[in-house]
């Protein structure tokens, strides 16, 4: 019972987070304050009341338009809410199923509760890079130079949490836990970043222009410090792969193929963050069995 309510509170904090993603995501690439002025429609200018603020319902009532001017809102406002509620409601259900347990320790409480935080943490900034990379082709320095530092904290506290049970509690065992897990860390950073400078140095020998930015690489350093480098590089390996379907999408349609003699289709930029942010969402959610399902099919396992 207790964990169906956990799960229940974390999607409606997810929503109400989900809303306030939204308003970062309308004025951060206007170099805009989150904080003020109010809530308003970004066309007319009305400062919105509460009751046209509440996460998805209110966008339901309204149907998509905003009451004064009837201006279009646009699908991202429910589908950003959506997205962080469903994904923190998953977080919850999933961190806690041992938490509450008859015979759990406090050790395994706490570390419970500190993977459901970090995750939640995590998803909210992958989410808000998908989108913003979606709009606006920007994947802010504020965003992923921060993310990559709380996803190496966040590998240490849990080692932290991990070392420690009521049979064995000694200083050693966890300072080896805590250093395998920082230098996990650092290596999942270094080398998923240094990957994508890599491919950004090869592509701009060969054609002589930048292929992919440095936001990528900063994000897929964020994706090695959350999810070390087998998890990172699943990451890499699902947002390479959904990256090429939107590519071969776009040359599907009509007026792609017109354009495709004088080699312009060449110079569409896709939001490789967005396709990346999706893989470090498949990877955290369900890397460990996708990766121990290839060793087995692979015969490594």
């Amino acid at each position: 019972m207790i964990r169906v309510l956990g799960t229940v509170f974390a999607a409606l904090l997810g929503l109400a987070f989900g809303s306030f993603l939204n308003v970062c995501l309308s004025r951060w690439p206007q170099d805009e304050s989150v904080a003020t002025p109010r809530s308003h429609c970004r066309s007319c200018g009305r400062t919105l009341p509460w009751w046209e603020s509440v996460p998805l319902l209110s966008w339901l009532a309204l149907r998509g338009r905003c009451h004064s001017c009837k201006a279009w809102i646009g699908w991202r406002y429910p589908l950003v809410e959506l997205t962080v509620g469903v994904l923190w409601a998953v977080v919850a259900w999933r961190s806690l199923s041992d938490a509450f347990m008859s015979d759990a320790s406090s050790a395994t409480l706490y570390r419970s509760l500190a993977a459901c935080i970090g995750q939640m943490i995590f998803y909210w900034l992958l989410a808000a890079l998908a989108f913003l990379d979606a709009e606006n082709l920007w994947l802010p320095n504020r965003l992923t130079l921060p993310g990559a530092g709380l996803g190496f904290s966040f590998a240490v506290l849990v080692a932290v949490f991990g070392s420690r049970s009521p049979v064995n509690d000694t200083v050693e065992p966890m300072r080896a836990a805590i250093a395998r897990a920082a230098i996990g860390s650092l290596i999942g950073m270094a080398a998923c970043g240094g990957l994508i400078l890599l491919i950004r140095w090869i592509f701009w020998l060969v054609r002589k222009q930048e292929g992919i930015g440095l936001g990528d690489a900063k994000l897929m350093a964020m994706l090695g410090a959350w999810l070390g480098l087998p998890g990172a590089m699943l990451a890499l390996f699902v947002g390479v792969m959904l990256g090429s379907v939107a590519a071969l999408a776009l040359l599907a349609l009509p007026r792609m193929r017109g354009r495709s003699d004088d080699g312009s289709w060449a110079m569409i930029k896709l939001p490789l963050g967005t396709f990346f942010s999706i893989g470090g969402v498949v990877s955290g959610l369900w890397g460990e069995r996708i990766l121990t399902a290839y060793l087995r099919l692979a015969g490594w396992n």
